[in-house]
């Protein structure tokens, strides 16, 4: 496997090269007509940019040979203070993806790696991710599990 790669903490400076890694992860994942864009991807950028100012959202990107192949973003969710337990936060991973030339050399496993690195730094209390049907086998090396607390409404 080569390991030629660093993973890194984005900034707001690195919002176009994410906008971008997001448009690519949803032209791969969209069925349809590619023409009926709803959102530019100037006000991804704008999106992505704030989002990492404000600090409840991160992201953590991966790049080979000076070029970003991919990225995994946090969302921080706070918790209602209670007087008997810690009131650590959710951490919500989305936005996990890899450009096919990266896959199947270790990226993916690095940036969960370094996201649950940061989330145990900072104490969260769990972490939740919606996973599509080809990334359920890293999450589940990567030590996420089925849950039988979590409920969900559509």
């Amino acid at each position: 496997m080569n390991t030629d790669f660093h993973v890194r903490r984005a900034r707001p400076a690195d919002a176009p090269v994410l906008a971008r890694l997001r448009w690519a992860f949803k032209h791969e994942d969209h069925e349809g007509d590619a023409s009926a864009e709803v959102h530019s991807l100037v006000q991804a950028e704008q999106w992505i940019r704030e989002r990492l100012e404000g600090g409840r959202w991160l992201a953590w990107m991966v790049d080979s040979d000076g070029k970003a192949c991919g990225h995994v973003f946090l969302h921080l969710v706070e918790r209602v203070p209670e007087p008997y337990e810690d009131n650590s936060p959710l951490g919500y991973v989305t936005n996990f993806y890899v450009i096919p030339a990266c896959r199947n050399r270790g990226c993916g496993a690095a940036l969960l790696g370094a996201l649950r690195q940061y989330a145990r730094e900072v104490r969260t209390d769990t972490l939740i991710v919606w996973p599509s049907e080809g990334s359920v086998s890293l999450y589940r090396r990567s030590g996420f599990l089925p849950s039988t607390d979590l409920l969900e409404a559509r």
